[in-house]
């Protein structure tokens, strides 16, 4: 697309009134464009469309309606949740008419590099981690995208010695065209949101295209553990320069415990000391710090810590600053969170984990006596993926939500005993209230009661976060 100041006079069109559409119609409004935005939510549910209509933008509520997008409409930019199979998204690609999402505009117009962060899982931890990173070292960073600050707007706030730290979804990302981030990072890829992009062969390409405008005076991460990011780095097409980091492989460059983790999650872990490492471009290796001393548990953890590490340096961070914020960062709310003890029972807000991928990490943060509260919107996978997991970490299944009896199939086929199907009561917050008293029931002391999905809260609850409150607040109340 054109830089956002030469669509002056001319017709933009904002698909959704999320705070991203907000921000990005403002923007336009700003420069001079004739903006229209489009929410098909009634207008009493959009309290942010008075205040467009105040700055003379105009706001459609309700519908799609016909004439919203024509021969006229030089730019549409959408939220990246509406498909593309929306009839003004496609009615706007059959007249040719470029269809973006806010991460191409912000780019265009933000005069701070970008560190951008994708990935199945760990995104947000990650991004969070990388902002408290680069404080610490004295460098500022924005965190912007998917959480904090609107892109648009860290965009129209930074400064040249700024770093704007955002993370990035599939859906953002399939809507960009010249993206060009400084540090590019792909954290892990696994079977999810298929019902958006189609199959995996979308959803891998709209995750790619985070490299396809960097050149050699950009860095790529990736894992070097995650088989779509191998056939990435050997495929050639990415120019920019590859950082590497693994948890299971002794890397001659890039960022890697010493020694390595087994490949095989399901393998026993030895209880050696480990290091993380860095060895840099002259084969010289720095030692960080023990992984025992990272913030996070887990070994997820400490291949995000991995990641945030190599960013940190190609921003400018030392080794040496790094090491403290490293220690003391405790998380994210709703991913692998602690919320309290009862009883001797420890219990755990992962409701962030809406595929079998992420739930199967937060398995392996415990040993064994994980109870687990799974099961949420049916997007039609059959979670056979859990079984080998469910046999080596878990000792009973309460499941709850559209996918209960797959996920109790599953807990039968692993050879659990102990199981919870929990049908719906009258609402959404006393079917997950009972579902943490079934586990509370079933658990003992020194146990551990893991609210780790596997699905998207969609079926019962307005978000993740929604979810994770009602279980941390059943779970103080017990």
């Amino acid at each position: 697309m054109n830089h956002p100041s030469l669509y002056k006079d001319q017709t933009v069109v904002v698909l959704g009134l999320a705070r991203s559409g907000v921000s990005v119609a403002k923007l336009f409004n700003k420069l001079g464009a004739n903006v229209t935005v489009n929410d098909m939510k009634e207008r009493h549910l959009s309290p942010e469309a008075d205040e467009l209509d105040a700055l003379g933008v105009s706001v459609i509520c309700g519908s799609h309606p016909e004439g919203l997008i024509t021969e006229q409409t030089a730019l549409v930019v959408k939220n990246p949740g509406i498909p593309y199979t929306s009839p003004p998204v496609k009615r706007a690609l059959e007249l040719g008419i470029e269809v973006v999402t806010e991460v191409e505009v912000a780019y265009l117009l933000s005069p701070a590099p970008i560190i951008g962060i994708t990935g199945s899982n760990g995104k947000t931890t990650t991004t969070t981690w990388i902002g408290e990173l680069l404080e610490a070292a004295g460098i500022n960073p924005i965190v912007a995208g998917n959480i904090g600050t609107p892109l648009c707007e860290a965009a129209q706030t930074a400064q040249p010695t700024d770093w704007i730290v955002a993370e990035l979804s599939s859906f953002q990302l399939k809507g960009t065209c010249e993206f060009q981030p400084r540090i590019a990072m792909l954290l892990n890829v696994v079977e999810t949101h298929l019902d958006y992009h189609g199959g995996m062969e979308d959803y891998v390409a709209s995750k790619a295209k985070l490299f396809a405008n960097q050149t050699a005076a950009d860095t790529a991460i990736l894992n070097a553990d995650d088989p779509v990011c191998q056939e990435l780095m050997k495929a050639g097409s990415i120019s920019a320069k590859l950082l590497p980091f693994s948890t299971s492989q002794e890397l001659t460059y890039g960022l890697s415990v010493m020694p390595p983790y087994p490949v095989d999650l399901t393998a026993p872990v030895d209880n050696s000391p480990r290091i993380i490492v860095y060895r840099d471009e002259q084969g010289v290796t720095h030692e960080v710090l023990p992984v025992n001393e990272l913030g996070l548990p887990g070994r997820h953890n400490t291949a995000n810590a991995l990641a945030a590490i190599a960013a940190c340096l190609v921003a400018g961070a030392g080794i040496e600053q790094l090491r403290e914020p490293l220690r003391t960062f405790r998380g994210v709310e709703h991913r692998l969170e602690y919320v309290c003890e009862r009883g001797g029972v420890k219990y755990f807000n992962n409701s962030k984990s809406t595929n079998g991928a992420s739930t199967i990490i937060a398995l392996h943060s415990f040993s064994r006596g994980v109870v687990l509260i799974a099961g949420g919107l049916d997007r039609g996978s059959d979670y056979m993926e859990l079984l080998p997991h469910f046999r080596s970490r878990v000792k009973a299944v309460v499941a709850l939500g559209e996918t209960r009896h797959k996920i109790a199939h599953v807990a039968e086929l692993a050879g659990l005993t102990k199981i919870k199907v929990v049908e719906p009561v009258e609402d959404a917050e006393s079917t997950l209230t009972l579902a943490v008293r079934e586990a509370a029931a079933l658990a003992e002391p020194g146990d551990t009661v893991l609210l780790s999905p596997a699905c998207a809260s969609w079926d019962m609850f307005k978000s993740y976060e929604q979810r994770g409150s009602i279980f941390k607040q059943s779970a103080h109340n017990l």
